[in-house]
């Protein structure tokens, strides 16, 4: 065998690996069941928001939070107004919040803003039956609370995350590829562990706990991606994460790349340490305890982003093509497999006819991704936090005259 086909056949079983791995996920997803529950009273509920400068939006939230379906008094909506220098703080009280006001320019962040409150102001919520944390940029769906009520009413549940999803798929490529995209990772990935481990993965918005959660555990992750972070923390004290694909959180997604591409690159360099910091520790928990749940968060953690399995995919396609024409075929089905997969998430969530068309732009997105990663590799990244801009900060701003 020579140097090119050994590579080659490097590359391909490499793919293989991973590509495995999301049809098992993707199967699984078809199989996932919401637990049922008998009708429970409605828990007694603290929404908590964390606010940096939401003046714009964050009334319209607070307004979505008191208009769902769910019993006035036995909710409460707490805002963290974090290092605002803005009317945050008092648009949260004219829209009927609870407001903490947080000042540490020199500790930035939503990790921290959480962990703040949680730690320094028990008495304000520890009456309470579970806290569901969401952001200052979101809308609720209708029923969103009471399912979440519903999952943490369970004796056995003791954390919740509902499905995040886009609330303006219609605003462009990038928000449609934002909806396809999280109908795979927000859904169908979520409902394939939930049915593999029985566990899923904090999303770091629409998440529910038991308030005695909170009270023990504070918000101790403060990294870019402190919800996986918390994440594996509760998986290893034992605590699993509950999947509720009923309680709905939507999101604007940005359409511009600037804004876009900041965002990208903390998030991705946050995953990137956090694989670094936890993947051992993961790998060794699954050798010594056997506990599946530790294989597949380990899967999770460092399973390649769509973008880079797709261009290795392609880069395996050509490899195979000119050193190994007989395994073609498996080359072929991997492609299927990815195809599935994305396909399995819009179907599954019921994707609308425009996300489907925007799919076509896919290929644009990959470039754009690519083009982020080798910045990163170069070192041109935000690895810090900072506000992710909204459309209506865009559509605000006076023009020059």
């Amino acid at each position: 065998m020579t140097l090119m086909e050994l590579l080659a056949t490097a590359m391909l079983g490499g793919m293989c690996l991973p590509v495995t791995y999301l049809l098992a996920v993707t199967i699984a997803s078809y199989r996932f069941r919401k637990p049922m529950a008998p009708d429970t009273p409605p828990l007694h509920l603290g929404v908590l928001i964390p606010a940096h400068n939401e003046a714009g939006g964050i009334g319209r939230t607070i307004r979505s939070v008191w208009e769902s379906d769910y019993p006035a008094d036995r909710l409460t909506v707490m805002v963290v107004a974090d290092n605002c220098n803005d009317r945050t703080a008092e648009e949260a009280r004219m829209a009927g919040a609870q407001v903490f006001a947080r000042y540490d320019p020199a500790h930035p962040g939503k990790g921290q803003a959480l962990d703040w409150f949680l730690s320094r102001c028990k008495d304000r919520y520890r009456h309470l039956d579970g806290i569901v944390i969401i952001d200052a940029d979101v809308a609720i769906d209708r029923f969103c609370l009471r399912e979440i009520s519903t999952s943490l009413s369970q004796p056995d549940m003791q954390v919740v995350q509902a499905y995040n999803g886009v609330n303006n798929p219609r605003a462009g490529w990038r928000p449609a590829l934002c909806d396809a995209a999280f109908n795979v990772f927000n859904h169908l990935r979520m409902a394939g562990a939930a049915r593999l481990a029985g566990t899923a993965v904090l999303k770091g918005l629409g998440m529910g706990f038991r308030t005695s959660v909170l009270l023990r555990y504070g918000w101790p992750a403060q990294a870019i991606v402190e919800d996986q972070e918390f994440t594996l923390m509760l998986l290893s004290d034992g605590i699993r994460v509950h999947y509720n694909p009923d309680a709905v959180v939507r999101s604007e997604m940005v359409t511009r790349g600037d804004r876009a591409a900041g965002q990208r690159s903390r998030w991705e360099g946050g995953r990137f340490a956090l694989v670094r910091r936890m993947a051992p520790m993961l790998f060794r928990r699954w050798i010594t305890e056997r506990d599946s749940c530790y294989f597949h968060a380990l899967c999770e953690l460092t399973l390649p982003p769509l973008s880079l399995l797709v261009l290795a995919t392609g880069l395996t396609t050509v490899s195979t093509a000119l050193w190994l024409p007989q395994w073609v075929g498996l080359v072929a089905v991997l492609w299927l497999v990815l195809a599935g997969y994305v396909a399995s998430g819009q179907i599954q969530r019921r994707a609308p006819l425009t996300t489907w068309l925007y799919l076509v732009t896919a290929p644009f997105f990959v470039l754009w991704k690519i083009s982020l990663y080798l910045k990163m590799a170069a070192g041109i990244q935000t690895a810090h936090w900072s506000r992710t801009s909204r459309e209506a900060d865009v559509n605000n701003k006076p023009t020059a005259p």
